[in-house]
């Protein structure tokens, strides 16, 4: 598991290769990923929005922006945690991904980003 926190949001990754499959007429490799935001803070924050930055062994980097996080913009009161699972299609059997979440501090009513941390996409003995 990987494990980050920023300005008191700790945000942790676990990941799972899924298998391989056609998209195109090419082949793919799928990931999924589970992440758990945790407020560590003492005010109320809410996710507004997303960035990710995804990388696979070939050098391809593809962008993802949006909206808050499968469908949602999590509100969490100190303490208190939002988990859900997304996943990717990867060129490659191996690549990494990373990016930020923008948030709203309700105490400040400021925007702040958080880091969610590199984590890899591994297929099964991929590193072997």
């Amino acid at each position: 598991m990987i494990q980050q926190v920023t300005n008191g949001i700790k945000i942790s990754v676990e990941t799972n290769f899924i298998g391989t499959g056609y998209h195109n007429d090419r082949l793919h490799f799928a990931f999924d990923y589970q992440i758990t935001i945790e407020n560590q803070s003492n005010d109320s924050v809410q996710l507004v929005s997303r960035r990710w930055n995804i990388f696979d062994s070939l050098n391809n980097i593809e962008v993802v922006e949006g909206d808050g996080v499968v469908g949602k913009k999590p509100i969490l009161k100190p303490s208190q945690a939002h988990t859900y699972k997304s996943s990717c299609l990867l060129n490659s059997t191996v690549g990494a991904m990373n990016g930020y979440y923008l948030m709203v501090n309700f105490t400040t009513a400021k925007t702040f980003k958080v880091q969610i941390p590199t984590f890899q996409l591994l297929t099964s003995g991929a590193l072997n």
